[in-house]
């Protein structure tokens, strides 16, 4: 796979980006543990957890998956099964990748309209967490911009997979 440095445009800002999504997914997880130990350690001194541990560890968990998956995308960390390509050429090895950028593009474009009709229902709605009344579709806009930023690195997958079978 092409490295983000060796990136050039619009590609290259895709790939960094990508790179800032994760980033922001693992500090997101960090602070995810650091919210369930210090519920844990509340309980332990005084008797009582942090309130809506559950609905934070929930909601963030959910949105550092959706911010990972860009990079997977683009680094080519999705699973793949490399059963079906260790006895292949890399001319066929390519064209899986094409396939899979494009079942990765559509998935994200048919996610990301998903998502979005969600948050409008979620907005419109008015839904709630039951102990923090934090708005539910609040998670849902990291997770359009990552689904947003998934179907681009899909395009950039698309590309380098097409690059790799004419170069092979």
């Amino acid at each position: 796979m092409v490295q983000a440095a060796e990136r050039r445009g619009l590609a290259g800002a895709v790939a960094r980006l990508t790179e800032g999504f994760a980033l922001a997914g693992g500090l997101l997880l960090v602070a995810v543990v650091c919210v369930n130990a210090w519920s844990i350690l509340a309980q332990a001194l005084a008797g009582r957890p942090f309130p809506g541990t559950f609905e934070l560890t929930e909601m963030g968990v959910a949105v550092a998956v959706f911010l990972f998956l860009p990079y997977c995308q683009i680094s080519g960390a999705n699973v793949s099964a490399d059963i079906f390509t260790a006895r292949a050429s890399r001319r066929w090895v390519a064209r899986l990748g094409m396939v899979a950028a494009c079942v990765a593009l559509g998935f994200s474009l048919l996610l990301a309209e998903r998502m979005w009709f969600g948050l409008l229902d979620q907005r419109a709605y008015h839904l709630t967490t039951a102990i923090l009344q934090l708005p539910v579709w609040w998670a849902f806009v990291p997770v359009l911009a990552a689904l947003i930023l998934l179907a681009a690195a899909a395009l950039v997958s698309l590309q380098d997979a097409r690059r790799a079978a004419k170069a092979s």
